[in-house]
């Protein structure tokens, strides 16, 4: 059983930045999978970003250059590192996780945190 929780969202220009967290409790953090899922208003679930147990990180077109993904095992936590904010990165933001990455990408894993919201407005 894994529990994920973010922090970091919140009310920001555009142009600027802001840090999302997900920790995550229990055991073997460093055999999964970690996603960032968002969803706006009106619109599907999209990820964002992902890094495999390895190490290797994948980008939506849309925020690659922009935003960056890590994780720190030590901590049992994955960052979405989000620069450049544009209004329609305007979102609730969700973390993911998983011990396939292929259902880490599909959206299909059992576990979720309960979001945060990202607003991007001036």
């Amino acid at each position: 059983q894994v529990q994920l929780v973010e922090s970091g969202g919140g009310l920001v220009q555009p142009g600027g930045s802001l840090r999302l967290s997900c920790a995550a409790s229990g055991s073997a953090f460093s055999i999964y999978a970690m996603g960032w899922f968002r969803q706006a208003p009106g619109k599907q679930r999209e990820l964002v970003a992902f890094i495999t147990s390895g190490g290797h990180t994948n980008y939506a077109d849309s925020v690659k250059g922009r935003f960056t993904i890590s994780r720190d095992n030590a901590k049992n936590t994955v960052y979405l590192q989000m620069n450049s904010l544009k209004p329609e990165d305007t979102a609730v933001y969700y973390c993911t996780a998983d011990g396939r990455v292929g259902t880490v990408v599909a959206g299909l894993s059992d576990y979720w945190g309960q979001g945060t919201q990202v607003t991007v407005s001036s």
